[in-house]
């Protein structure tokens, strides 16, 4: 039995401009970076006590070691408790950010890595 999401793995072809990115632009943390000789993996978080990490893969040395994985962006869906806020702070900072879209009872906008990697942020209010 699965108990949570631990972990998304997200492969990149810049990790230094990755963890920049992740850090300076959206806030999060670096929880851990190793380096076993063969590859090097950074992992991110919102914050120190996180339910759910990313972690930042080289593209190119994960496709040599495993070629038959899918090295495809993950679809993410982000939260935040204030998205227009969120949104001005992205936008701000330069961060490449689509329209904010009302779908009901919530808002959404979509904003893009240096990659050009979409991800998603909804505001939910805990």
């Amino acid at each position: 039995m699965i108990h949570k999401l631990s972990q998304v793995m997200l492969y990149v072809d810049n990790q230094d401009e990755a963890v920049k990115f992740w850090t300076e632009k959206v806030g999060f943390e670096v929880i851990s970076e190793e380096n076993n000789g063969h590859m090097r993996w950074i992992e991110v978080a919102p914050s120190k006590d996180r339910e759910t990490s990313i972690i930042l893969h080289d593209k190119e040395v994960i496709a040599k070691m495993s070629p038959e994985l899918n090295l495809g962006t993950p679809s993410l869906m982000f939260t935040t408790p204030d998205l227009e806020q969120f949104y001005r702070d992205l936008s701000e900072k330069g961060v490449k950010v689509g329209e904010m879209v009302n779908m009901g009872p919530m808002k959404v906008f979509n904003f893009a890595d240096g990659e050009e990697n979409y991800f998603a942020v909804m505001e939910k209010v805990e």
